[in-house]
Protein backbone atom coordinates (compact mmCIF):
# COMPACT_ATOMS: atom_id res chain seq x y z
CA UNK A 1 0.00 0.00 0.00
CA UNK A 2 1.30 3.50 -1.11
CA UNK A 3 1.85 6.09 2.18
CA UNK A 4 -1.22 8.17 -0.11
CA UNK A 5 -3.24 4.91 0.22
CA UNK A 6 -2.54 4.99 3.85
CA UNK A 7 -3.54 8.60 4.45
CA UNK A 8 -6.00 7.65 2.90
CA UNK A 9 -7.30 5.06 5.26
CA UNK A 10 -6.22 7.25 7.96
CA UNK A 11 -8.88 10.29 7.15
CA UNK A 12 -11.63 7.54 6.35
CA UNK A 13 -11.24 5.79 9.71
CA UNK A 14 -10.99 9.52 11.63
CA UNK A 15 -14.07 10.32 9.91
CA UNK A 16 -16.33 6.92 11.21
CA UNK A 17 -18.93 8.06 13.77
CA UNK A 18 -18.65 7.71 17.85
CA UNK A 19 -19.13 3.74 19.10
CA UNK A 20 -22.67 3.94 20.60
CA UNK A 21 -24.29 1.47 22.77
CA UNK A 22 -24.72 -1.74 21.60
CA UNK A 23 -28.48 -3.08 22.41
CA UNK A 24 -28.13 -4.93 25.18
CA UNK A 25 -26.40 -2.55 26.82
CA UNK A 26 -28.62 -0.08 26.07
CA UNK A 27 -31.88 -2.41 27.25
CA UNK A 28 -29.54 -2.97 30.59
CA UNK A 29 -28.86 0.51 31.39
CA UNK A 30 -32.92 1.52 30.65
CA UNK A 31 -34.29 -1.36 32.57
CA UNK A 32 -32.08 -0.46 35.70
CA UNK A 33 -33.04 3.35 35.18
CA UNK A 34 -37.23 1.95 35.12
CA UNK A 35 -36.82 0.08 38.15
CA UNK A 36 -34.85 2.10 40.67
CA UNK A 37 -37.28 5.04 39.31
CA UNK A 38 -40.24 3.04 40.40
CA UNK A 39 -39.27 1.63 43.22
CA UNK A 40 -38.23 5.15 44.57
CA UNK A 41 -41.38 6.76 44.12
CA UNK A 42 -43.78 3.83 45.33
CA UNK A 43 -41.45 4.11 48.21
CA UNK A 44 -42.24 8.47 49.05
CA UNK A 45 -45.84 8.17 47.92
CA UNK A 46 -48.84 8.88 50.36
CA UNK A 47 -46.39 9.41 53.28
CA UNK A 48 -47.41 11.54 55.92
CA UNK A 49 -45.07 14.68 57.43
CA UNK A 50 -44.68 12.61 60.30
CA UNK A 51 -43.75 9.42 58.15
CA UNK A 52 -41.68 11.88 55.67
CA UNK A 53 -39.73 13.80 59.00
CA UNK A 54 -39.42 10.43 61.10
CA UNK A 55 -35.69 9.91 62.53
CA UNK A 56 -34.88 6.63 63.91
CA UNK A 57 -32.09 7.70 65.59
CA UNK A 58 -30.68 11.43 65.90
CA UNK A 59 -27.06 10.10 63.69
CA UNK A 60 -29.54 8.43 60.76
CA UNK A 61 -31.46 10.12 57.81
CA UNK A 62 -35.08 10.58 57.87
CA UNK A 63 -36.68 9.46 54.61
CA UNK A 64 -36.70 13.51 53.58
CA UNK A 65 -33.05 13.16 53.77
CA UNK A 66 -32.80 9.62 51.82
CA UNK A 67 -35.02 11.26 48.99
CA UNK A 68 -33.66 14.50 49.16
CA UNK A 69 -29.92 12.70 48.89
CA UNK A 70 -31.10 10.69 46.21
CA UNK A 71 -32.45 13.51 43.97
CA UNK A 72 -29.91 16.15 44.33
CA UNK A 73 -27.51 12.78 43.56
CA UNK A 74 -29.16 12.33 40.14
CA UNK A 75 -28.08 15.41 39.09
CA UNK A 76 -25.07 15.57 40.71
CA UNK A 77 -23.94 12.46 39.11
CA UNK A 78 -25.08 13.61 35.56
CA UNK A 79 -23.30 16.69 35.62
CA UNK A 80 -20.15 14.42 36.20
CA UNK A 81 -20.90 12.61 33.13
CA UNK A 82 -21.69 15.04 31.13
CA UNK A 83 -19.89 18.13 31.47
CA UNK A 84 -16.56 15.81 32.78
CA UNK A 85 -16.25 12.58 31.64
CA UNK A 86 -18.06 12.83 28.21
CA UNK A 87 -16.04 16.22 27.67
CA UNK A 88 -12.66 14.87 28.29
CA UNK A 89 -10.73 13.17 25.50
CA UNK A 90 -12.16 9.86 23.68
CA UNK A 91 -9.01 7.41 25.41
CA UNK A 92 -10.53 3.67 24.59
CA UNK A 93 -7.29 2.90 25.96
CA UNK A 94 -8.22 3.09 29.59
CA UNK A 95 -10.31 -0.05 28.76
CA UNK A 96 -8.37 -2.32 30.69
CA UNK A 97 -8.08 -0.40 33.52
CA UNK A 98 -11.73 -0.72 34.45
CA UNK A 99 -12.00 -3.90 36.53
CA UNK A 100 -15.58 -4.42 37.48
CA UNK A 101 -18.34 -5.61 35.27
CA UNK A 102 -21.67 -3.47 34.36
CA UNK A 103 -23.48 -6.00 36.03
CA UNK A 104 -20.92 -6.24 39.57
CA UNK A 105 -20.72 -2.63 39.92
CA UNK A 106 -24.83 -2.10 40.22
CA UNK A 107 -25.04 -5.09 43.27
CA UNK A 108 -21.80 -3.54 45.22
CA UNK A 109 -23.37 0.32 44.97
CA UNK A 110 -26.99 -1.44 45.76
CA UNK A 111 -25.05 -3.60 48.86
CA UNK A 112 -26.49 -1.73 52.19
CA UNK A 113 -23.76 -3.81 54.24
CA UNK A 114 -21.07 -1.64 53.28
CA UNK A 115 -21.60 2.11 54.43
CA UNK A 116 -20.12 5.28 52.27
CA UNK A 117 -20.42 8.92 53.93
CA UNK A 118 -21.98 11.31 51.59
CA UNK A 119 -19.82 13.75 50.36
CA UNK A 120 -20.87 17.69 51.52
CA UNK A 121 -22.15 18.33 48.34
CA UNK A 122 -25.01 16.11 48.08
CA UNK A 123 -25.83 15.95 52.02
CA UNK A 124 -29.35 16.93 52.73
CA UNK A 125 -29.69 20.78 53.26
CA UNK A 126 -34.07 20.46 52.94
CA UNK A 127 -33.34 22.17 49.56
CA UNK A 128 -36.69 21.39 48.36
CA UNK A 129 -39.46 22.56 50.60
CA UNK A 130 -42.53 20.06 50.19
CA UNK A 131 -42.38 16.20 48.82
CA UNK A 132 -44.26 17.14 46.00
CA UNK A 133 -41.85 19.43 44.84
CA UNK A 134 -38.69 17.15 45.31
CA UNK A 135 -40.57 14.34 43.73
CA UNK A 136 -41.70 16.28 40.42
CA UNK A 137 -37.45 17.39 40.16
CA UNK A 138 -36.82 13.67 40.56
CA UNK A 139 -39.02 12.45 38.04
CA UNK A 140 -38.09 15.09 35.45
CA UNK A 141 -34.37 14.66 36.00
CA UNK A 142 -34.56 10.26 36.01
CA UNK A 143 -36.79 11.24 32.72
CA UNK A 144 -34.93 13.70 30.64
CA UNK A 145 -32.02 10.81 31.67
CA UNK A 146 -34.03 8.05 30.12
CA UNK A 147 -34.30 9.91 27.05
CA UNK A 148 -30.90 10.17 26.73
CA UNK A 149 -30.05 6.77 27.12
CA UNK A 150 -32.69 5.30 24.43
CA UNK A 151 -31.27 8.32 21.73
CA UNK A 152 -27.61 9.05 22.53
CA UNK A 153 -25.16 8.06 20.04
CA UNK A 154 -22.27 9.06 22.15
CA UNK A 155 -18.98 6.99 22.73
CA UNK A 156 -20.37 6.43 26.69
CA UNK A 157 -17.28 3.70 26.75
CA UNK A 158 -14.75 5.70 25.34
CA UNK A 159 -14.53 8.34 28.35
CA UNK A 160 -13.58 7.44 32.01
CA UNK A 161 -13.25 8.68 35.52
CA UNK A 162 -12.26 7.15 38.63
CA UNK A 163 -14.35 6.35 41.77
CA UNK A 164 -13.15 6.41 44.65
CA UNK A 165 -14.30 2.56 45.67
CA UNK A 166 -15.14 1.36 42.63
CA UNK A 167 -11.73 2.85 40.15
CA UNK A 168 -11.91 3.76 37.30
CA UNK A 169 -14.98 3.33 35.47
CA UNK A 170 -16.50 4.13 31.83
CA UNK A 171 -19.07 6.94 31.37
CA UNK A 172 -21.71 3.95 30.52
CA UNK A 173 -20.99 2.60 33.74
CA UNK A 174 -21.86 6.18 35.76
CA UNK A 175 -25.08 5.92 34.70
CA UNK A 176 -25.44 2.71 35.64
CA UNK A 177 -24.16 3.93 39.14
CA UNK A 178 -26.55 6.80 39.52
CA UNK A 179 -28.95 4.04 38.87
CA UNK A 180 -28.14 2.10 41.38
CA UNK A 181 -27.67 4.58 43.95
CA UNK A 182 -30.98 5.22 43.52
CA UNK A 183 -31.97 1.77 45.00
CA UNK A 184 -28.91 1.67 47.12
CA UNK A 185 -31.09 4.42 49.49
CA UNK A 186 -34.40 3.37 48.19
CA UNK A 187 -33.62 0.47 50.53
CA UNK A 188 -32.34 2.93 53.29
CA UNK A 189 -35.82 5.16 53.32
CA UNK A 190 -37.26 1.39 53.84
CA UNK A 191 -35.21 0.35 56.45
CA UNK A 192 -36.58 3.47 58.26
CA UNK A 193 -40.02 2.14 57.77
CA UNK A 194 -39.53 -1.06 59.37
CA UNK A 195 -38.16 0.78 62.28
CA UNK A 196 -40.36 0.04 65.61
CA UNK A 197 -40.85 3.46 66.01
CA UNK A 198 -41.94 4.33 62.55
CA UNK A 199 -45.10 6.16 62.52
CA UNK A 200 -48.46 4.32 61.24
Amino acid sequence: MSKFSVLLAFAAGSLLPAQSLSQHDRDFAMSNLHASRKVFLDSVAGLTPEQWNFKPAPDRWSIAECAEHITVSEDFIWGLIQNQIMKSPSAPEKRAEVKVTDETLVEQIEDRSKKATAPEAITPKKRWPEPDVLTAHFKESRDAHIHYVDTTQDDLHDHFMRHPAAGMLDGYQWILLMSAHTARHTAQINEVKADPKYPK
